[in-house]
């Protein structure tokens, strides 16, 4: 028998270089599943994403999802992609097992929750309130570092590690400090700034099912472990239940156990996981 994937539509493709299409997975040209394929800016430079892969009950554990998921890997060689994502719905052992064999490591999860109420104010001494444009420019220089060492980490060359910079921030920061729905915070102790937050509410550019998502939060190394981190992710829950946003996600790296701990704390739940392998 021979598995392939039928195209369920025309390739749709986006101004920022993004492009998705969804497939019939076809066992000798009958229908058994689907698989759906995404690669845009958001996902990291020259990366694509299996973002939907389903095989009908009665074709499962005959191979159909492995063959699928290799032809997958196929499309997005051709596409140019140079990593690939593989999203798996939280407790689906069957799909993290397939993902394993085929040389997948977690890269990130998905959280979730639902804001309930107001949350409490800042610890005294401390304060929570909105940057400068001074401040915003050494925010965003940073911000931009951060994706530029992550970049040159994975062996991205330099001219294609800005394209992507400026492509990403294009989409999240297209008016800058102004872009619409952009909570940014800075938390200030006693006169010196030791974190930042940076929420998104409404708009496009959130996983879907999201009212809220939370971008980046970051303590001072010298101030963390002494709940400055809870803060600030009660705040993001505050402006939340200010805007009438119930519910708010953000992603976490796989292996950052002081994080995870934390948003499940403040009662986070994981929606998908994220694994990931390079495409030579």
């Amino acid at each position: 028998m021979t598995t392939t994937l039928r195209p369920t539509g025309p390739l749709a493709q986006t101004t920022d270089g993004g492009r998705e299409r969804a497939y019939q997975i076809c066992v000798n040209g009958r229908p058994v599943g689907e698989v759906r394929l995404v690669a845009d800016p958001s996902l990291g430079w020259r990366a694509g994403r299996v973002d939907r892969l389903r095989v009908d009950e009665g074709e499962r554990r005959r191979g159909r999802a492995t063959v699928a998921l290799l032809a997958a890997e196929e499309v997005l060689r051709d596409w140019g992609c140079r990593r690939v994502e593989l999203r798996v719905p939280a407790g689906s052992d069957a799909a993290l097992g397939l993902g394993a064999a085929l040389g997948y490591a977690e890269r990130t999860r998905l959280m979730v929750k639902t804001v309930s109420g107001p949350a409490p104010l800042p610890p005294e001494g401390s304060r929570m309130r909105a940057p400068t444009e001074e401040e915003y420019a050494a925010w965003f220089a940073a911000e931009r570092a951060w994706y530029l060492r992550g970049a040159a980490s994975q062996g991205v060359p330099d001219d294609e590690a800005v394209a992507g910079a400026e492509a990403t921030y294009r989409r999240l920061l297209p008016d800058g400090p102004r872009t619409a729905g952009l909570r940014l915070r800075v938390l200030v102790l006693a006169g010196t700034r030791i974190g930042s937050l940076w929420l998104s509410l409404g708009g496009d550019r959130l996983p879907s099912g999201m009212d809220a998502y939370v971008y980046a939060v970051e303590v001072t190394e010298e101030h963390r472990g002494r709940g400055h981190g809870r803060a600030l992710m009660r705040e993001a829950d505050r402006l939340c239940h200010e805007a009438g946003a119930r519910r708010l996600g953000l992603t976490v790296y796989a292996g950052n156990e002081p994080a995870l701990s934390l948003y499940r704390f403040l009662g986070y739940r994981v929606r998908d996981v994220y694994l990931s392998k390079p495409l030579p």
